[in-house]
C-alpha cells in the first residue's frame, strides 16, 4: 500500500499504506542491552565479520567495475536489499520518502488513491480510494499492476512503485493492469491529483441510528469522531444506536485508533504490544471519563480493515461492546517505528505483534466477524483477488500458521461452458455507485433497529409486570 506515518512515530498500520503512530521510544538507534556479554560479544563479532565481508566487496565493485560506480548507490541499493529480507511492512526511506510519510498523516498529498501491495512478485491493488482518480477510473480490489509506464513492476518493491505512481497534480501516469475478468491487460492513463483524504464522514439514518465512517486514523480523527458522536446526541430523541464502517480502512496512527476504541469502552485492556524489547511491550488502557455508553454499536468491516481498524474492531468485539459484521478483516497485527537516521533518511522497521484485549493475535489471521455479510461485489473468502496479509511474501507468521494452499485461477479467456466448449470473455462487474445498494450496512441498520423494538418491548412488559 501507498505508506502513511511520520518520524519517529509508532505505527500499528496496512498501508503498508497506512499506519502510524505514537511518539517512537527508538530515536537514533535500536541496539539495546549490554553488549559485554558473552552472548551479545559473540553476535557482535559474527555481525562485525558479515561487516568486513561487505566492506570488501563494495571495495572490488568500486576498483574493479566497468564503469565507475555511485558508492552512495550502492550503500543504498545494499541497505534496500537487507531490509527486504524482512517483513514486506520494513524498509528503507530515503530522506524524500520520509518527508512523504511524513505529509500522508495530514490527510493530503499528490497521487492516484491507491493502496498496494506485493502478491507473487507483482503489485497488487489492495482497494481504491474514495473520490480519487483510481477510483474513478474504475480500478478494482485484486487487481494486478504489471507495468507502470513502460516498465514492469515484477519484484518492483512498494515503496518504488509509490515513488513511481505519485508526482504533481495534474500530471499523467499511464498504469497497465490485470484483471482476472478480463482477456488481456487492460491500461490506464490517469491524471494524478491532490488525494485529500477525510478521515471521518457521519450521517443519520434516522430513528436515532448514526453512521460514522472512518475511512483511516489520521491526527485529528479521534476529534472529528466526537464530534460526530456529540452531533447525534443532540439530535431530538438522541442516539439509540451506532454503526462505524471501518470497511477498507487500510490503519494509520495507533493513538488515534487507541483513543476512538476509549470512546466506547469504559475499562480494561484495548491493545497491548510485545516484543523482543522490553520498551517495546506496551499496554494501552481504557478510561471511564468520557465514554459512550447507553446504545448499541455494530461495526463493519472487510478485507480491507486493517491494523489500526482491527485494533479498534478487536477490542469492541472483546469487550462485547459491539456486534461485528461483514468479511474477515486484512489481518495485520504488526508494529512498525520509524527510526530517522544520521543522513536524513530512516528505517520503517517492524518492532512488535499487537494483540487484542483477550490475548489474540490476529496476524495473518484477520478478525472474524460475528454476522458474516458479504458486500455483493467481494468474491467469496478465499478468492484469489481477495488479498490479505497472509497472502503477501515475507510477511510476518501468524500464530500457529499453515503453510498456504495454491489457489488455481483460470486463465481469463478460457473458460468452457454449455456454449459447447467456446471461449467466453466474462463481463466487467459495475463499479458500485455512492448510494447502491450496500447490504452490510442495510443489514446492521436493520440490526439496530430490531434491537431498538425488543429493548422497548421489554420495557413495557417490565412495567406492566
Amino acid at each position: 500500500m501507498e505508506p502513511t506515518g511520520a518520524a519517529p512515530r509508532r505505527t500499528a498500520g496496512r498501508k503498508w499504506l497506512g499506519t502510524v503512530l505514537i511518539v517512537a521510544v527508538f530515536v537514533g538507534g535500536f541496539v539495546v542491552g549490554d553488549l559485554t556479554t558473552s552472548r551479545h560479544a559473540a553476535q557482535a563479532n559474527v555481525a562485525y565479520s558479515k561487516l568486513k565481508l561487505f566492506g570488501d566487496v563494495l571495495s572490488i565493485i568500486q576498483s574493479s567495475y566497468v564503469e565507475e560506480v555511485n558508492i552512495d548507490n550502492l550503500v543504498r541499493g545494499a541497505v534496500n536489499g537487507m531490509v527486504q529480507t524482512l517483513d514486506p511492512h520494513s524498509s528503507y526511506l530515503t530522506p524524500d520518502m520520509l518527508k512523504q510519510v511524513e505529509v500522508e498523516t495530514k490527510g493530503a498529498f499528490g497521487g492516484l488513491g491507491i493502496e498496494i501491495g506485493v502478491k507473487d512478485g507483482l503489485l497488487t491493488v489492495i482497494a481504491p480510494i474514495e473520490d480519487t482518480p483510481a477510483a474513478r477510473a474504475g480500478l478494482q480490489a485484486g487487481d494486478k499492476i504489471i507495468k507502470i509506464e513502460n516498465e514492469s513492476t515484477k519484484n518492483m518493491n512498494v515503496m518504488d512503485a509509490v515513488k513511481r505512481l505519485r508526482g504533481e497534480p495534474g500530471s499523467k501516469v499511464t498504469i497497465t493492469v490485470a484483471r482476472e475478468s478480463l482477456p488481456e491487460p487492460k491500461a490506464y492513463t490517469l491524471t494524478r491529483d491532490i488525494i485529500k483524504i477525510k478521515s471521518v464522514k457521519s450521517k443519520s439514518m434516522g430513528d436515532g441510528i448514526g453512521y460514522i465512517r472512518l475511512t483511516q486514523f489520521q491526527q485529528d480523527s479521534h476529534q472529528e469522531v466526537d464530534r460526530a458522536l456529540q452531533g447525534f446526541l443532540k439530535e431530538k430523541g438522541g442516539m439509540k444506536g451506532l454503526v462505524l464502517d471501518l470497511r477498507n480502512n487500510p490503519g494509520g496512527l495507533l493513538d488515534q485508533a487507541v483513543r476512538i476504541a476509549d470512546e466506547f469502552i469504559e475499562s480494561g485492556l484495548i491493545v497491548y504490544t510485545d516484543g523482543r524489547v522490553e520498551a517495546q511491550k506496551m499496554k494501552y488502557v481504557a478510561h471511564k471519563e468520557g465514554t459512550y455508553t447507553g446504545f448499541p454499536i455494530v461495526v463493519l468491516v472487510n478485507a480491507g480493515s486493517a491494523s489500526a481498524s482491527e485494533i479498534v474492531a478487536g477490542a469492541l468485539q472483546d469487550h462485547g461492546r459491539a456486534i461485528i459484521i461483514g468479511q474477515r478483516t486484512f489481518g495485520k497485527a504488526s508494529v512498525q517505528t520509524i527510526l530517522p537516521l544520521e543522513d536524513g533518511s530512516a528505517l520503517r522497521l517492524t518492532t512488535a505483534r499487537y494483540y487484542t484485549p483477550n490475548g489474540r493475535s490476529i496476524q495473518a489471521k484477520g478478525i472474524e466477524p460475528d454476522i458474516v455479510v458479504s458486500d455483493g461485489r467481494e468474491p467469496p473468502d478465499g478468492h484469489a483477488a481477495m488479498l490479505r496479509e497472509k497472502d503477501i511474501e515475507r510477511h510476518l507468521k501468524g500464530e500457529g500458521e499453515e503453510p498456504p494452499t495454491p489457489v488455481v485461477v483460470p486463465k481469463p479467456g478460457k473458460k468452457e461452458d454449455r456454449n459447447g466448449g467456446k471461449k467466453e470473455t466474462p463481463t466487467e462487474p459495475e463499479v458500485r455507485k455512492e448510494d447502491a445498494k450496500d447490504p452490510q450496512l442495510d443489514r446492521a441498520v436493520e440490526l439496530l433497529k430490531g434491537w431498538e423494538i425488543f429493548k422497548s418491548r421489554f420495557i413495557d412488559r417490565k412495567k406492566a409486570s
